[in-house]
C-alpha cells in the first residue's frame, strides 16, 4: 500500500491528466504506465550495464546512436521539444524496440498511441514523475514501490473490484512463491495474470535464489527470458501493463496472452509444473462459454470452482499449485462444491491451506479467504492436510492497512518448509495436521473452523455468598447518598 506524500503525488498526478483533458481512466493508467515504462527503460539499460560488467558477460545498450531517446536527456528539453521527440521518436521507438514481431512485447505494444495532448502537460507529468520516483526511491522496500503503484492507479477503476483488477499484496504473492519452492527448470503460469504480479515475484525468486544457475547458463537463461513465465487475461489493458511490468524486471520475453482461460480458447494441459494464481472470482458464467472438460470436474458456473478444475487440467503430474480462494470453496455444501474438494483430496494430494483474516485484501474488498496448496498427481496421496490460521499479514486489517510491526508469514513459510515437525501440534495452537478420513467424514469441508480448538483457560470466580455482600454494600452506600442529596436539597 502506498501513504502519505507518494500517494498525495499519485493523486496529483492523476488530477494533471484529467485537468488537461484526458478523463478515461484506463486511458490514464496506460499512459502513466507507457512513461514509466520508457523511465525505467533508462534505469534498466543502466543497470544491466552493470550487471554484465559483474558477471562478464556482453551487453549491448538499446540506446546505441539514441542517447537522446533516454529519459534523462530528454526530461532537460523545453516542453515542445519534449513532446516533439516523445510523439515524434520515443513512441515509434518502443514499439519497435523488438525485433521479433511475434514477441509478447510487440504485440502488446504495437498498438500503443501517445495520447497526452500538450507539451506543456507532458511536461509537467514527467516532472511529477521524477517527483515521485525520488520519494520512492527513499522508500526500504523499493521492489514494491512498482506493484504499489499500478494498486493504487487500479484502485481508481471503477470496475477493480468486480472484475478482480487490482493487485494481491506482494508480501502474499511472496508467501505464495515460497511455499511453492520454485527451480530454474520450472514452468509457471498464472492462468489470470492482470499485471502479471505473481510471475514477477517468481522471477525475483528465481534470481534471488539460483542466480548463477540461470545467468552462466546460456539454455537455462533462455528458458527463463522466453519459455519459463505464462500469462493469460481477457484485459488488453492488463496485458499490455504486465508483459511491461514482467520485462522491466529483467524477463526478455514473457509469454503474456490475450486468452479466455476457463473457454475452449485455453487447450493447456498436462503442461505447467508450478500454478500461482488469484483467479478473479466475478460470479458465474454460462455453461455454452465453459470449457467441457471442466464441468465434469464440477458441474457449476462457479468460476472459483472451475479455475480450480482447470489448474488441475493444466498442470503435469507432480505440478503444485498455489491458489487463493474465497472461503466460501471451502466449506460451501453444493454438489459442485464437494466435488472439487473431493477430486482434490483423492485424486491428488491436497497439502495445505492457509486461512488468511478477512482484511487482507482490503480497501478493495472484505471477503475472508485462503491460500490453497496442492499437488496433481492423479493417484491420489492426500494422508493428512497441514492448516494454519494466519492472525496477521503485518498490516493492519482496516482501509489504512498500516504496517505492523509482527507478520505471522515467516513463521507459515518456516513452518511448512519444515512440515514434518508440525505433527505433534494441538488443535488449539495456529498451525496442525487433520487426517485425510476426518477430512472425507465431514463431507470434505477444509474450513479451519472445523477443525481447530478453542483452549479453555478456567476461571476462578468469587463464591455467590461474596458477590451478594459486595452487592448490599454498594446498595448501602447509595442509599447513604441518596440520604445526604435529600439533606442538601430541604435544608
Amino acid at each position: 500500500m502506498i501513504t502519505g506524500e507518494l500517494k498525495n503525488k499519485v493523486d496529483r498526478l492523476w488530477e494533471m491528466f484529467w485537468t488537461g483533458g484526458l478523463t478515461n481512466p484506463l486511458d490514464v493508467i496506460e499512459q502513466i504506465t507507457y512513461l514509466m515504462f520508457i523511465r525505467d527503460l533508462d534505469e534498466m539499460d543502466n543497470t544491466r550495464k552493470k550487471d554484465s560488467l559483474m558477471l562478464g558477460l556482453s551487453y549491448e545498450s538499446i540506446f546505441i546512436e539514441k542517447e537522446n531517446l533516454k529519459w534523462s536527456s530528454l526530461r532537460d528539453k523545453p516542453a515542445d521539444t519534449m513532446y516533439q521527440t516523445m510523439q515524434g521518436e520515443i513512441f515509434p521507438f518502443i514499439k519497435t524496440l523488438h525485433t521479433d514481431k511475434g514477441s509478447t512485447y510487440a504485440k502488446y505494444m504495437e498498438d500503443a498511441i501517445f495520447k497526452i495532448p500538450t507539451p506543456r502537460l507532458l511536461e509537467q507529468i514527467i516532472t511529477a514523475l521524477d517527483e515521485l520516483y525520488a520519494i520512492a526511491d527513499k522508500q526500504t522496500d523499493k521492489k514494491d514501490v512498482r506493484g504499489d503503484l499500478y494498486e493504487y492507479m487500479l484502485s481508481k477503476l471503477t470496475t477493480a473490484g468486480t472484475n478482480g483488477q487490482f493487485r494481491t499484496p506482494r508480501h502474499i504473492i511472496r508467501m505464495m512463491v515460497e511455499l511453492l519452492d520454485l527451480h530454474p527448470g520450472d514452468l509457471i503460469c498464472d492462468p489470470a495474470c492482470g499485471t502479471s504480479g505473481f510471475l514477477v515475484s517468481a522471477g525475483e525468486y528465481l534470481k534471488e535464489k539460483y542466480l548463477e544457475d540461470i545467468f552462466y547458463d546460456k539454455d537455462v537463461k533462455a528458458h527463463y527470458d522466453n519459455a519459463m513465465f505464462t500469462g493469460y487475461d481477457m484485459d488488453r489493458t492488463m496485458l499490455r501493463i504486465g508483459a511491461m511490468n514482467m520485462m522491466t524486471h529483467g524477463i526478455g520475453n514473457p509469454h503474456i496472452i490475450y486468452k479466455d482461460s476457463l473457454s475452449d480458447q485455453n487447450s493447456d494441459s498436462g503442461k505447467y509444473t508450478k500454478i500461482l494464481a488469484n483467479p478473479p472470482f466475478k460470479g458465474s458464467l454460462d455453461y455454452d462459454i465453459v470449457s467441457t472438460d471442466l464441468t465434469k470436474v464440477a458441474k457449476t458456473k462457479k468460476t472459483e470452482l472451475l479455475f480450480l478444475a482447470l489448474f488441475l487440467r493444466m498442470m503435469k503430474n507432480g505440478g503444485r499449485c498455489a491458489s487463493i480462494v474465497p472461503d466460501g470453496v471451502l466449506f460451501g455444501s453444493s454438489k459442485a462444491h464437494v466435488d472439487i474438494r473431493r477430486e482434490i483430496v483423492e485424486n491428488h494430494r491436497l497439502e495445505a491451506i492457509v486461512s488468511m483474516p478477512s482484511g487482507v485484501f482490503k480497501p478493495y474488498a472484505g471477503v475472508s479467504t485462503a491460500v490453497i496448496v496442492f499437488t496433481k498427481t492423479g493417484a491420489g496421496g492426500t494422508d493428512r492436510v497441514w492448516f494454519y490460521d494466519m492472525q496477521s499479514d503485518g498490516y493492519s486489517l482496516d482501509d489504512k492497512r498500516t504496517e505492523l510491526a509482527t507478520s505471522d508469514i515467516p513463521d507459515i513459510v518456516g513452518r511448512f518448509k519444515s512440515i514434518e515437525g508440525e505433527g505433534d501440534r494441538e488443535r488449539t495452537e495456529q498451525s496442525f495436521f487433520v487426517p485425510k478420513d476426518e477430512i472425507v467424514n465431514n463431507g470434505y469441508d477444509l474450513s479451519i473452523n472445523k477443525y481447530k480448538q478453542s483452549a479453555y483457560v478456567e476461571e476462578e470466580y468469587p463464591h455467590p455468598r461474596e458477590i451478594l455482600a459486595e452487592i448490599n454494600a454498594l446498595e448501602q452506600e447509595i442509599v447513604e447518598g441518596l440520604r445526604e442529596l435529600e439533606a442538601l436539597i430541604d435544608g
